[in-house]
């Protein structure tokens, strides 16, 4: 399941620009959300987040862990790896896939659907929030 754009957070900027965020040496992790969840622009932290997936059917509070790296010179990406669960017990759904760093600032947000709709990995099927590109800097 590929995620639309992704949505830097108000603060996820200014902890770019003031050094708050290492992005190819920090600890990452991308979380499920509900469509009832509150992420959006003003959100800080992952503790102020509202409504992550449940911690059953093959996912776990707090998400999966990926990696951040940086590529080129004159255009900067910043890259994340895949997050991957597999569905069993029941199915994981999700509206959103957070990036956050595991002191808990949110970086950005992404819909996994551009709808926006819910995303649904019935059991025995994967949920990814593939790799991709989180921002470019030129």
């Amino acid at each position: 399941m590929t995620a639309g754009a992704w949505t830097l957070t108000n603060t996820g900027r200014t902890s770019l620009l003031n050094g708050t965020f290492d992005i190819d040496s920090d600890t990452w992790k991308v979380a499920l959300f509900l469509s009832t969840s509150n992420i959006g622009a003003a959100s800080t932290t992952y503790a102020g987040l509202t409504n992550e997936h449940a911690n059953n059917n093959g996912y776990s509070t707090g998400g999966d862990s990926v990696t951040l790296s940086l590529s080129g010179t004159t255009t900067v990406l910043v890259v994340a790896t895949e997050a991957l669960w597999t569905a069993s017990g029941g199915s994981i759904v999700a509206r959103f896939a957070v990036l956050y760093e595991v002191s808990g600032n949110v970086l950005a947000y992404a819909l996994m659907d551009s709808t926006p709709a819910n995303v649904t990995a019935t059991v025995g099927n994967d949920f990814k929030v593939l790799a991709s590109t989180v921002f470019t800097l030129s």
